[in-house]
Order: structure tokens, then sequence, then C-alpha cells
């Protein structure tokens, strides 16, 4: 994958970085990245170059795509057969105290709401 300045991608927001590191705290996960760094590839050959089976791949790359690291995209072969093919989408993500204390400026009260609507049903009992 070739080198990209830091400049073209926009900020992420806190909850887009929790997303992308949520997704990456998993061994599996990175390795995956890891392997479609050095270019794009479908399911099944990925998943034998991992040694993973396809629907434990299936779902490491939803979640992989769902906080926008991968890409996938469904492509007729020639013999007419659908193939995934999934390649990295790419991406930057520069941690320092600063970039976190200015990315948790940006996080949703969604957990904030949870605690608060699980205390308010603990005190109505």
């Amino acid at each position: 994958m070739k080198e990209v300045a830091m400049e073209t991608f926009p900020t992420p927001t806190g909850d887009e970085v929790l997303q992308m590191l949520a997704a990456l705290g998993n061994p599996h996960r990175m390795r995956i990245v890891a392997a479609l760094s050095e270019g794009r590839n479908y399911v099944s050959r990925l998943a034998r170059e991992i040694g993973m089976s396809r629907p434990l791949l299936h779902m490491h790359l939803q979640r992989l795509e769902a906080a926008g690291l991968v890409t996938g995209t469904l492509e007729l072969s020639e013999g007419g057969k659908a193939m995934k093919y999934f390649e990295v989408t790419p991406f930057v993500l520069h941690l320092t105290p600063e970039t976190v204390a200015d990315a948790a400026r940006t996080l949703t009260d969604q957990d904030e709401s949870k605690n608060e609507t699980a205390s308010t049903t603990k005190g109505a009992k």
C-alpha cells in the first residue's frame, strides 16, 4: 500500500476512533488488515492464507468494513461465479494525548444515556 499524507484524511470523530480501535483490537482483524495491505483478495483465498474459516473471516471483515478500514465489492468471475473481494481502505490513525482529547470532545453520549437508563430503572424498583 502506498504512503498517503495525513493531511488528505479528515480527522476522525471520537466515535469513529473508538470504532476503528475496537475493530483493530483483535489479533485476527489485525492479521486481516496486514494481509490486505499487500493487495486486494477474495474471501476464499484470504481465508486459506490466514488459516481461518470463511464464516469467521466474514464476521471479522464485516467489523472491519463497518469501521471503514476495508471495503468489499462483489464481482463475477469469468465462469460467472460471484466472488467477494476485499481491500484495505486507506486510513491514518494518529494517536497522541492531544488527538485523543480532541476526539473525546466529539463523542456522542450513547454510553452515558445507557447508564442513566440503567440507574433510572434500578431506582424505580
